[in-house]
């Protein structure tokens, strides 16, 4: 049975049809204060070596402070952080001093020089791999360094427990949280060998 479709042109609002992880990325300049970009488009780029992708609009401030530091830390709000995440994607750091006016501390990074966020449960240092323009954005690629884990959010294992940390994800230009979880990776061919 065919199912009926409806086709659409591109436009933007085509880009926000794949859900993405909605991240905080901190980073500071040599003579700067520490800044905050919200990302909507960040993703796995590889295994080997670890990177992590985002997409940074050419003109954005925090994209010149990744360049010229040559790291950024990624942090990964919990969906109940949806209204802070927004701000810090609302106005530009050129102008706002972000952990001041929206009241988030800054740790300190162990690998890199960009500070993390510390109210996210989850905090990933990078360190620029490699920059690509595209348009008008960059692909920014950064290369994992070491990883902040909230321990109140893990199981016993030292896993992250999903019943603990709901990430916020964008989806169609809305924040989303995620629901509950189907099974683990491959499961399908696991279960045909049970």
């Amino acid at each position: 049975m065919d199912k009926k479709k409806k086709t659409f042109m591109p436009t933007y609002r085509s880009l926000w049809l794949v859900p993405a992880t909605t991240v905080m990325v901190s980073c500071i300049g040599k003579s700067t204060a520490p800044n905050i970009i919200t990302i909507a488009a960040c993703g796995i780029a590889s295994s080997n070596p670890l990177l992590i992708s985002l997409a940074i609009g050419v003109n954005q401030y925090s994209l010149r402070l990744i360049k010229e530091m040559g790291d950024f830390v990624v942090n990964v709000p919990s969906h109940k952080q949806a209204y802070v995440t927004d701000l810090c994607g609302s106005a530009s750091g050129r102008y706002v001093n972000k952990f001041a006016e929206y009241k988030l501390t800054p740790g300190r990074s162990v690998k890199v020089k960009s500070p993390y966020i510390v109210e996210c449960p989850i905090n990933i240092e990078c360190t620029l791999w490699k920059s690509i323009n595209c348009g008008n954005h960059e692909l920014v690629l950064g290369e994992i360094q070491l990883v902040h884990i909230d321990e109140e959010i893990l199981d016993e294992k030292g896993t992250i427990d999903p019943s603990k940390f709901n990430p916020l994800v964008s989806f169609q230009s809305e924040y989303w949280n995620l629901g509950s979880m189907i099974d683990k990776w491959h499961y399908t061919v696991r279960k045909k060998g049970e």
